[in-house]
């Protein structure tokens, strides 16, 4: 699966091309719009726009601090191990503390990941500032006919580039809660 990526001026018209893409087969959470103008997004309720979530780092400075966690925690109970503290039931400050660093890691990882813009849209940034609009779609290698079919007949769609994209099992995992949501009371 890849990412397509291509700037436009006119949330109108993107708004039409994920009509138009929905009505050929691709889900809602292949289709995403990232705009610095939230509230013209907002007017506009058919267009998925990207979680607030992911226009930063916090997923992968998370995963960063989970890691650097991970060895802290690994560390904490080598030391004890090869300095004979833990001997018998005194292992328990020690797995305690390891656990406490590894949380305490993951969440300072998410922490500085929030502050810090996603590196993903970085090149994007002079676009943006300048009011254009950034349309995206996660597409799987047989249907990219599909969106080459109805992006040729918008053409004031820039192509920006390409880019890997997002797990298919997420994307699926998206489809399935929201036709979830929708069938609950």
């Amino acid at each position: 699966m890849r990412r397509h990526f291509y700037i436009s001026s006119s949330l109108d018209e993107l708004e039409d091309v994920e009509r138009e893409l929905e009505g050929q087969g691709i889900s809602t959470p292949h289709i995403h719009v990232l705009s610095l103008d939230d509230a013209a997004v907002a007017q506009h309720s058919h267009l998925h726009e990207v979680e607030a979530v992911l226009r930063t780092d916090v997923v992968h400075g998370t995963e960063v601090g989970a890691l650097i966690g991970f060895f802290m925690a690994v560390s904490i109970l080598l030391i004890a191990h090869l300095s004979g503290w833990a001997q018998g039931p005194t292992w328990i400050p020690f797995v305690f503390l390891s656990i406490v660093v590894l949380g305490f890691c993951t969440w300072e990882g998410g922490f500085f990941g929030i502050q810090i813009k996603n590196k993903r849209f970085s090149h994007f940034e002079s676009e943006l500032k300048a009011g254009k609009h950034l349309f995206f779609v996660d597409i799987e290698a047989e249907k990219e006919t599909i969106l080459g079919d109805v992006i040729r007949t918008h053409p004031q769609l820039v192509l920006a580039g390409e880019g890997p994209s997002v797990p298919h099992w997420f994307i699926r995992l998206q489809d399935r809660f929201k036709r979830f949501v929708k069938a609950m009371p």
